[in-house]
């Protein structure tokens, strides 16, 4: 909840500090918004993922038992969840193929020719069709290091690339 709109290497830090007030939804849900706002801080809209995720624990903790539900459904029900938080949480927390598409699986994807979408939501069904399930959640964490350190939104570095010769460069009008 806390990555969205908001740079990795603040995301990871942001997380670090929240579960160190916090490791269960009980516990979090007796934080207060102030108290959460600040851990998060400087995450992009640090206020409402304070008040989303105050929610959640207390929903969680309330109608799931303190356990985080494990269906797209159940997930996305919940206030602040998109599709993107969900199937990270489907693949990483319980092992389920899920496909999360956050900006740098839906850039890369396109780029490379593997699908032509416009958005992230749209990536991921196409993904859903090209890809073989096995390679659903591993997909994720593949891309997103890979976008971070090569297929740069901005003048991206093709010249490093190991798989340029094969890459359409689908939108890219720049590259290093």
């Amino acid at each position: 909840m806390i990555s969205l709109r908001t740079r990795d290497e603040v995301t990871l830090a942001a997380a670090e500090r929240l579960f160190e007030l916090a490791q269960t939804p009980e516990t979090m849900a007796r934080l207060s918004e102030e108290q959460i706002a600040a851990a998060i801080y400087p995450a992009g809209f640090y206020r409402t993922k304070a008040h989303s995720i105050r929610q959640v624990a207390g929903i969680v903790q309330q109608q799931h038992g303190g356990t985080v539900p494990a269906s797209l459904e159940q997930l996305t029900a919940l206030p602040g969840v998109g599709r993107k938080t969900a199937n990270l949480v489907l693949g990483l927390g319980y092992g389920i193929a899920a496909i999360c598409v956050d900006t740098h699986v839906h850039r890369i994807a396109n780029r490379l020719g593997w699908i032509a979408t416009r958005t992230p939501q749209q990536s991921e069904f196409e993904l859903q069709k090209v890809l073989p399930g096995e390679w659903w959640v591993a997909v994720n964490e593949v891309l997103v290091l890979f976008g971070q350190q090569i297929c740069t939104p901005q003048s991206p570095w093709c010249s490093r690339c190991p798989v340029t010769h094969g890459c359409p460069r689908t939108g890219v009008t720049r590259a290093r």
